[in-house]
């Protein structure tokens, strides 16, 4: 499984990109605000800083223009990958880009549909929202296990990528499903190394290490 980093804070991408634990990067409109940062120049600082995907997103709500931000961003960097909305806009500049030989994120995916429409048209990656179906009640994880038998009963090439990413149990369902990416904040991955037995067990080495009256430096 891939792990892509949900945020534009520079020094937290590059915290767990030195322990190889990046393998993209996601963005959204949200997370630019968020960092206060200019698009255009944080995205291109993420692109030089990860060798793999990162993903731009297109604010504009109509194909051309739509197209016409999603060539722009491509030009960032090589390893852009242009994030558009699960609309008929979006999947025509998915197909649109993707022919052009670009990576595409089609992100808001909230069905199976959806996802077969996304990777008709082309797409790199679909991005469920696993979170946000959670939120209204709906098994997100249900969704990511509907989409990968679909995927794999007709051979799609397309990712999936999965997102709104909440908990670490949301990375361990996704992994069991089959997910080809999750998306996280670096803080849920950083809790993945979390565990209770673990602190417990390592207390007691400890206290057992101090009796000794030893020093290996």
């Amino acid at each position: 499984m891939k792990f892509f980093v949900d945020t534009a804070e520079i020094d937290a991408i590059a915290e767990l990109n030195d322990l190889g634990m990046v393998d993209g990067v996601t963005t959204n409109p949200s997370l630019i605000l968020k960092s206060g940062r200019d698009i255009l120049e944080v995205t291109k600082e993420i692109c030089d800083l990860v060798d793999g995907p990162v993903s731009a997103e297109v604010v504009a709500t109509e194909a051309e223009d739509m197209i016409a931000e999603g060539r722009k961003l491509a030009q960032i960097a090589p390893n852009i990958a242009v994030k558009v909305p699960l609309t008929w806009a979006g999947l025509k500049t998915c197909k649109t880009l993707s022919e052009e030989g670009q990576m595409v994120n089609v992100t808001l995916c909230f069905s199976v549909n959806q996802a077969i429409l996304a990777a008709k048209a082309g797409a790199t990656f679909i991005s469920p929202f696993i979170g946000r179906l959670d939120d209204i009640n709906l098994d997100g994880m249900d969704l990511i296990a509907d989409i990968r038998q679909v995927y794999d009963n007709y051979g799609f090439e397309t990712e999936i990528l999965a997102a709104s990413i909440r908990s670490v149990n949301h990375v361990a369902d996704s992994a069991r499903i089959g997910a080809d990416v999750i998306t996280a904040p670096p803080a849920v991955i950083k809790k993945l190394a979390d565990h209770p037995l673990t602190d417990k067990g390592l207390e007691a080495f400890l206290s057992d290490w101090a009796k000794t009256g030893q020093k290996i430096l």
